[in-house]
């Protein structure tokens, strides 16, 4: 369904400050899957997902989309079949607007749009139901300013309009890393229920490991640029963090004699796990 042959992705080209984010990753996504990304600071995690996102486009390498090569395509052209949540909740919506018009601009997704009123009052009753989901009380709110909401309402928001229009595949950048604890679990409560009732193809960057092993069908570790663990099924379903971490340290082993960060063992993951969060 999606195929990544070979992208890599270096900043700063030539300077001394050139870093490579992604050094040939290559990765197939089935339909459906619903895939947990992790690794350390700096593993190329945000990176992928904005190559993706059409962000910008990488150095070298293809991604292919349903048999389409979909490399050189703007941000813009790929709206119709991506959505995204970033972690930062007011980045996934207009503050300025009413919550009905933030739905409206987001049931037009990928569709040309012409000078009609902008929220047409058959998708009141749409929106209106589709709010009444979150249990946020939101839906008796369609004409309040989404500047007026709580980071965690407007995340909500912004994970209903990344799927209002079913996307081929959902991009979710760390979206509860800003949120309290109880907000959080409830917007992973959201993701989990909408991927799984519109079967949505996912890919999910976290730094919280028992996210990571809990949610999805299949688990990715990357570091310095490369995938270096890919795990699913039943393989995924007996992993614990401890595991993980040991699986961690032993991968990284020979990118030096001491690993990357001039460390051994179960010690050399403490870069990992300075920003995992283990709740």
């Amino acid at each position: 369904m999606l195929t990544l042959t070979g992208i890599a992705k270096t900043f700063h080209t030539g300077g001394a400050d050139a870093v490579t984010a992604l050094d040939g990753v290559s990765l197939n996504v089935e339909k459906g899957d619903f895939i947990t990304l992790i690794g350390s600071n700096g593993a190329g995690k945000s990176t992928l997902l904005n190559c993706l996102a059409g962000v910008f486009p990488p150095d070298a390498g293809t991604i292919v989309l349903d048999g389409t090569d979909i490399t050189a395509l703007p941000e813009y052209a790929r709206a119709g079949f991506l959505g995204r949540v970033f972690q930062d909740p007011l980045q996934g919506t207009c503050a300025s607007l009413s919550i009905e018009q933030n739905m409206a601009l987001a049931a037009l997704r990928g569709k040309r749009r012409g000078l009609s009123r902008g929220v047409d009052p058959r998708d009141r009753d749409r929106f209106r139901q589709a709010l009444a989901s979150l249990s946020l009380g939101l839906e008796d709110r369609l004409n309040a300013r989404v500047r007026l909401l709580s980071g965690g309402q407007r995340q909500a928001l912004t994970m209903l309009m990344a799927t209002l229009v079913r996307p081929e595949v959902l991009l979710l950048d760390e979206h509860t890393a800003a949120l309290d604890p109880k907000t959080a679990t409830h917007i992973l409560e959201l993701t989990a229920r909408l991927v799984e009732t519109q079967r949505l193809t996912t890919l999910m960057v976290t730094h919280n490991m028992n996210q990571a092993i809990r949610l999805g069908n299949r688990l990715i570790m990357m570091h310095r640029g490369r995938i270096i663990l890919d795990v699913a099924g039943r393989e995924k379903q007996n992993l614990t963090v401890e595991a993980l971490l040991r699986r961690f340290a032993a991968l990284r082993a020979p990118d030096g004699p001491n690993g990357p960060d001039g460390q051994d063992g179960l010690d050399g993951a403490d870069d990992m796990t300075d920003k995992m969060l283990l709740a």
